[in-house]
């Protein structure tokens, strides 16, 4: 595959905060630690395919608000090779933002303020712009935590139609999930479903989309399931689940598996899912086997989770690709 890379969708400041034990209702923690960093699922693939050193052109695509937030996000661009021009400021909203409650080696939670991130439209999306511009891989996430995008009208919404839009214009459609359990969430999976080429999610969203048991991380019949019904149901190529136990890439011709690399340091697994995420596409993008690609993914999510941010610790490819 040729071309560049486009990371479109939410574009979101991270602000962790570490504390040694989860407060009871009522009760005062305190945060021992404070660290800020971009995330979202366009930053996090757009940053960790640029730590990569990948020699393809990316382009970034999405909404920040005219804010502190907003400047935060284009400072952590700034140091990248990306190209800007479809990154819009508003001053409809603020930027999207996260409080990520952290206890190290253990879990993390989210307070999100979805901001911008809900006004972005298929009107904010240029997308046959960016295939005349290069790009053959076209990658959107989260769905579930876009607002407008997400809108259902019939069974339809504007994330199906921007899809739509994208394989029209010759590009490869990649798409990511989120945990945000609600009445629509597989209804808004559905209706983008035959236009995606690979859907990545991870076992709690697998079973949200399907609603197909999955017991756990390493319940690899749930998943396998999951994952055929999730074909059945329209999605064109393969459809990607990560878990903190497995791998999985199943397509019409057949399913494969692949255990994580061993975490050698855990500090915090924020954005490990998105590390994942860039290494499959970029595997996908070179045309690569399932196995290799699952591969690097599971090597830059390990890299990831050395970090108190999602995509400070994710080293070069050919470091990543020494042992693969």
């Amino acid at each position: 595959m040729t071309g560049g890379i486009v990371c479109a969708g939410n574009w979101i400041v991270d602000i962790v905060h570490v504390i040694d034990r989860w407060p009871d209702k009522s009760e005062l923690v305190t945060i021992s630690r404070e660290v800020e960093g971009i995330g979202g699922g366009a930053a996090n693939v757009l940053l960790a395919l640029d730590a990569f050193g990948v020699d393809v052109p990316l382009f970034a695509i999405g909404l920040v608000g005219a804010d502190q937030h907003g400047a935060t996000c284009r400072a952590a661009l700034a140091g990248s090779r990306a190209d800007l021009r479809w990154l819009e400021t508003t001053t409809r909203a603020m930027t999207a933002h996260t409080h990520v409650m952290t206890l190290p080696g253990d879990s993390r939670t989210f307070f999100y303020h979805p901001g911008c991130n809900d006004l972005l439209n298929e009107g904010d999306l240029p997308v046959e712009a960016a295939a005349q511009a290069g790009a053959g891989v076209f990658y959107l996430g989260y769905l579930n935590l876009l607002g407008a995008l997400d809108a259902l009208q019939d069974g339809q919404t504007g994330a199906a139609r921007v899809l739509a839009r994208a394989r029209t214009a010759g590009m490869v459609t990649c798409v990511d999930l989120v945990s945000k359990a609600g009445p629509d969430f597989a209804a808004v999976v559905a209706a983008s479903l035959p236009q995606i080429d690979y859907l990545f999610l991870n076992e709690v969203e697998a079973a949200l989309a399907t609603g197909i048991e999955i017991s756990g991380p390493d319940d690899q019949i749930g998943i396998g399931q999951a994952a055929q019904a999730l074909l059945a149901a329209g999605v064109n190529r393969a459809v990607i689940i990560h878990t903190p136990a497995l791998g999985l890439w199943a397509g019409h011709g057949g399913m494969v598996t692949r255990l994580p690399d061993p975490a050698t340091l855990i500090v915090n697994p924020l954005g490990a899912g998105d590390a994942f995420c860039a290494g499959v596409i970029w595997g996908i993008h070179q045309g690569w086997e399932p196995l290799r690609a699952l591969g690097l993914g599971h090597r830059a999510a390990a890299e990831c989770l050395k970090g108190e941010t999602a995509t400070g610790t994710i080293p070069r490819l050919e470091v990543l690709l020494s042992s693969l």
